[in-house]
């Protein structure tokens, strides 16, 4: 594994980490009137979208490798909210780091002991 693989597969699991621990303890309402836990969640998001879009471009045949990732979605969900921040649903953004990641982050962790055993 390179080491600049090694590094965006570290700031997506640090990202995601976070994400996931700026609503540790709180249930959707609570996060729909936190402004400033919304802000964290969406800046981490962004973070996480950033990563995967290099690793897109520096080693897209990881990418095509490991189809069982949602990169599009990733990266999807990173330019929605780099363009699109004042229409951003909160909803979809509540069901991303609450369900989503916490199951992105068990799949990355998979993925990296699968490469880190020379699999």
């Amino acid at each position: 594994m390179t080491d600049r693989l090694q590094l965006y597969l570290h700031q997506m699991e640090v990202a995601a980490s976070d994400a996931c621990d700026f609503i540790k303890g709180m249930d959707k309402n609570t996060f729909l009137s936190n402004l400033v836990v919304q802000r964290a969640v969406g800046m981490s998001i962004l973070m996480l979208g950033e990563a995967v879009v290099r690793l897109a471009r520096d080693n897209p045949e990881f990418l095509i490798e490991h189809p069982d990732i949602p990169w599009q979605n990733i990266q999807g969900l990173r330019n929605r909210i780099a363009h699109g921040y004042f229409d951003i649903d909160l909803s979809i953004v509540w069901e991303t780091v609450s369900k989503s990641l916490p199951d992105f982050l068990d799949q990355l962790q998979a993925l990296r002991n699968w490469r880190a055993q020379g699999e």
